[in-house]
């Protein structure tokens, strides 16, 4: 996606976000006021937890694919730590999986 298809799409998503379609969080001790969709966040991990077990795979063999340590990956799946975008692609991406944005149906 070119810049500004991920600008609309991050458009599209405040207004869902100030409309009340996506539940937020707010998450405390932030230095600005910070607001997470988690719900959603949980389910994606939680995804994730379950193709990386499907697979066999442990947190130290995907440590080792992205370049990270298992404690990372042990407090992300714990939901100790919300991952950034880059990290979640990565373990995605390690998986053999893709992320794909569908439009929801009301």
């Amino acid at each position: 996606m070119g810049f500004y298809e991920d600008m609309h799409q991050s458009l599209l998503e405040a207004i869902e976000m100030e409309q009340g379609n996506i539940p937020l969080t707010q998450k405390l001790n932030m230095p600005a006021p910070t607001f997470i969709a988690a719900e959603s966040e949980k389910e994606l991990i939680n995804r994730l937890v379950t193709i990386r077990k499907e697979q066999h795979i442990s947190q130290s063999q995907i440590a080792a694919l992205t370049g990270n340590k298992q404690q990372a990956i042990s407090r992300l799946e714990s939901g100790q730590h919300s991952p950034s975008l880059k990290l979640f692609v990565n373990i995605v991406n390690a998986l053999g999986c893709e992320v794909q944005i569908v439009k929801r149906t009301k």
